[in-house]
């Protein structure tokens, strides 16, 4: 024990209480390395055996020293006046106490790291979850509302949107009957590679596509690709992974995004390039809505693999569709849409 190293055996004369109503009877009282053994001086038999790190002092400060083996009531007492045996107690008792472990230290201690840990999984998990949250159950009119932001942005680029009043007309005639019945198409003065889609199912179609082609046909091409490539969660997911998680805080519970939360995205959306769609269900379309597909595949960059399937496959390659897409007048109002 090294609290009392000095010592081959430690003991001393005290007098124990076994009870209250007891008188007090001299006892041999020696220290070992966790108990307290009181003994009868005369056949040194064992009378009483305390666990010191429930040893309580009755009266400290004061001698002899009274000391009881509960904390909750003194029905058996000792007392001691021995100064080197209380002061052995008292250092054997802290030696005692100190080895001991601290269950509430290890309570408190796993406690504070398992909020170390939820505050790490916080910081790294609900951002994520915040914000596939707020895409799931974004609301049609809150999506498009995103998809504005995006299309102002992409402006900043490419000019302000075109709003002639004809040629939007006819761009809202055709986009429930091309795409949607809830889409909406908008043009703008500079090339967008082809169109793009944006969170609310907002589509932009550069003016260029209008300019050089012979017909609406490839315009008509780029919408429904571009409609195919991703879906609408996907598009209003990653704008929102732009905005951040306070926007998206601001999303969820005002229902509106911070005023430059897309800034800088439309033009970073721009550089990056469109996503293909499926040749396959691309082809379909086509078929199904009675538009040729080449038109569409010349003013594709002519080395892609898939211009010349989308070239040989047209479904109205060797005879034109019976209904056109536009009439003359609506095919030229929608080429001057970006005029005057």
């Amino acid at each position: 024990m090294t609290a009392l190293t000095q010592f081959e055996r430690l003991e001393a004369q005290g007098s124990w209480r076994e009870t209250p109503e007891a008188r007090l009877r001299e006892v041999i009282v020696s220290v070992g390395e966790a108990t307290l053994t009181l003994s009868d001086p005369k056949s040194e038999r064992p009378l009483s055996h305390w666990s010191l790190p429930a040893v309580t002092r009755v009266n400290p400060g004061k001698l002899p020293a009274i000391y009881s083996p509960r904390a909750d009531g003194p029905d058996e007492t000792l007392e001691v006046d021995d100064p080197l045996m209380i002061e052995a107690i008292d250092r054997v008792q802290r030696a005692v106490l100190a080895r001991q472990a601290h269950p509430g230290r290890l309570r408190g201690g796993l406690t504070l790291l398992t909020a170390l840990a939820m505050a790490a999984a916080a910081v790294v998990w609900l951002p994520d979850a915040l914000t596939r949250h707020a895409a799931n159950i974004a609301p049609p009119a809150q999506a498009f509302a995103v998809g504005n932001a995006i299309l102002t942005d992409i402006s900043r680029s490419t000019g302000a949107v075109c709003e002639r009043h004809s040629g939007q007309a006819v761009l809202d005639w055709i986009a429930p009957k091309l795409i949607a019945e809830d889409a909406k198409i908008r043009v703008v003065p500079s090339p967008v590679n082809g169109a793009r889609r944006l969170p609310g199912n907002l589509y932009v179609l550069g003016n260029d596509v209008l300019l050089t082609a012979p017909g609406p046909a490839a315009a008509a091409g780029h919408l429904m690709a571009a409609e195919m490539a991703v879906s609408d969660k996907e598009l209003l997911l990653n704008a929102l992974e732009y905005a951040g998680t306070r926007a998206v805080l601001q999303l969820l519970t005002l229902g509106t995004l911070p005023e430059k939360a897309m800034h800088g995205y439309g033009e970073t959306l721009l550089q990056q390039p469109a996503p293909p769609a499926d040749r396959d269900g691309l082809l379909k379309a086509f078929r199904e809505k009675g538009i040729p597909s080449a038109p569409y595949a010349h003013s594709l960059d002519p080395t892609g693999a898939s211009v010349l399937d989308l070239i040989k496959e047209d479904p109205y390659r060797d005879s034109p569709p019976r209904k056109a897409l536009l009439t003359d007048p609506q095919w030229l109002a929608l080429q001057q849409i970006c005029a005057g």
